[in-house]
């Protein structure tokens, strides 16, 4: 593949720090404004006018596009990957994870790099917060509902529960 191709959006790495489709979202527009910036320096620089400042990129960006090896200096590649993020951004494998409390940054990370490991490459997580789940994860796919809750793991054991508990206060 030449420098001026653009991988298609099944074979894209996403980086550690892209969890959510907001961050594909992110990065689509992040891209789109970074090609509208170096577009119009570009065209000011024809005309004989003062350049634009090189564009700001985030992190998840500046990651992106080193994993995929991806240099942004022409048009067409920069409007080849809007092209290719936009269809990522809609076949994306989505897991909808919901937690009892909001769960950090650093947490999301570490959980959506063992999901690309052992479910799907491309991977991410939509995170919800049930207050009522008391400890663990509801997680959903699009085939499967998967109730890995503290509470789903007790109910119907509540005798269970009891007589370990009376077990180990000497009652019996």
């Amino acid at each position: 593949m030449s420098d001026t191709e653009v991988k298609a959006h099944e074979n894209f790495i996403l980086p550690a720090n892209v969890v959510t489709k907001v961050d594909v979202s992110r990065l689509v527009s992040e891209v789109e404004r970074v090609d509208n910036i170096m577009t119009a320096s570009g065209v000011r620089t024809k005309i004989g006018s003062e350049e634009l400042p090189i564009p700001v990129m985030s992190d998840q960006l500046t990651d992106f596009l080193s994993a995929n090896t991806l240099d942004l200096q022409t048009s067409k590649t920069r409007s080849d990957l809007v092209k290719q993020l936009r269809i990522l951004k809609d076949k994306v494998p989505v897991l909808h994870m919901t937690f009892s409390v909001t769960a950090d940054a650093e947490s999301l990370q570490k959980l959506v790099a063992w999901v690309r490991e052992s479910v799907h490459p491309q991977a991410i997580i939509a995170v919800g917060l049930q207050p009522a789940l008391v400890a663990g994860v509801y997680l959903r796919t699009p085939n499967h509902v998967h109730d890995l809750s503290l509470r789903h793991m007790l109910d119907g054991r509540h005798g269970l529960l009891v007589e370990e508990l009376e077990t180990l206060r000497g009652s019996k």
